[in-house]
């Protein structure tokens, strides 16, 4: 009989995606492990994409969420960063070998024997179970602090769509004042491109649906914004950006997005389209332009990213939610009908149950 601690969240059974109220046992806790009450969880598109199995991976039950931040309960023999009541956040990543050339240049996330902190087997066949339930224990490597000055609601969705725009910009080079920065796609990412682009002293112009001009420029501070669908509008911006970052997470046609760049142009795609984008050759050779991709970052990079995060108050466009609303906030992601992040007030809901 298992005699482990026992944790409560939310799962998905199968690829309908229902979430549903699910027990579980509590990884046992390492020397170096500490462990977290949950507070708040991020909802990010590749939850949705997991708990649906759209990209062919799940292992059910899933319980989904890998934007955590919590205050730290217990801690082993051999931690030496955190401290009982600490507030410390939790990303995508569980386990990675720690040995491997990416992870001794501080690129865990390219280990190429990653675990994610959900969905994901780590080397001692324990299955990681995510953020949307109350408790999660972690080797500490593998989180961080949280600034004390950030709001812990907003501050959960960088532990992703954060570190995803903040890591993509800098290891391309596209984090210096005075560049211009095109951002494809204004949702949990793109928003956070936004500012942080603002914060790192680019002039940012945003390239997206209409109807949301108003709130990219007056609200989140982009200089200037461009009707994905209009002609006119694209063409007179031809030949002006010196980067794009794409974060759209659906096929659509890049070809007009390569055309924005200038000479040596570079478009970062950090959405993760289901399906594959074709990828014209000629508009990249013509201007010296280059395509590439980044996906989260290594831990170093993360607490960077958080500790710039604070020095600029830079947190997400939130909408929290209760945990038993998350089956209705996953249509709601499906639709695009969030500004920007949905957040999991997770303490209350499992105190309640």
């Amino acid at each position: 009989m298992d005699q482990r601690e026992k944790a409560l969240g939310w799962a998905a059974k199968d690829s309908s995606g229902l979430l549903s109220p699910f027990s579980f046992p509590l990884r046992a806790s390492g020397e170096e492990d500490i462990t977290l009450k949950v507070l708040y969880c991020g909802v990010c598109h590749t939850d949705l994409s997991t708990i649906k199995n759209k990209w062919g991976n799940a292992t059910y039950p899933v319980v989904p969420g890998h934007e955590i931040i919590g205050v730290v309960t217990d801690i082993g023999l051999k931690v030496s960063n955190f401290k009982v009541g600490d507030i410390a956040g939790i990303g995508y990543i569980a386990f990675s070998c720690l040995s491997c050339e990416n992870c001794s240049s501080n690129f865990e996330n390219y280990c190429t024997k990653l675990v994610p902190s959900f969905n994901g087997t780590l080397p001692d066949e324990t299955t990681t179970y995510g953020g949307f339930s109350n408790k999660i224990t972690i080797n500490e490597h593998f989180a961080v602090k949280v600034p004390k000055n950030l709001p812990l609601p907003g501050t959960a969705p960088l532990l992703c769509g954060g570190i995803t725009v903040y890591c993509a910009l800098k290891n391309y080079g596209l984090n210096r004042p005075g560049l211009h920065l095109g951002v494809v796609g204004l949702g949990g990412l793109g928003h956070l491109a936004v500012k942080f682009g603002k914060a790192l002293g680019m002039k940012v112009s945003v390239v997206s649906s209409g109807g949301k001009r108003e709130e990219a420029m007056k609200i989140l501070g982009a200089d200037s914004f461009f009707v994905r669908g209009n002609s006119e509008e694209i063409k007179a911006a031809q030949g002006t950006m010196d980067g794009i970052i794409d974060t759209v997470p659906a096929v659509h046609d890049i070809v007009p997005l390569i055309g924005l760049l200038k000479t040596h142009g570079k478009l970062l795609m950090v959405g993760s389209p289901d399906k594959p984008l074709e990828l014209p050759v000629y508009p990249l050779m013509s201007g010296g332009k280059s395509i590439g991709g980044s996906m989260i970052g290594g831990m170093k990079d993360m607490q960077e990213m958080l500790n710039f995060a604070g020095g600029h108050h830079i947190t997400a466009e939130v909408e929290v939610v209760p945990m038993d609303y998350v089956n209705t906030a996953m249509e709601r992601l499906e639709k695009g009908d969030v500004r920007y992040r949905f957040v999991i007030d997770v303490a209350k809901t499992t105190e309640a149950e």
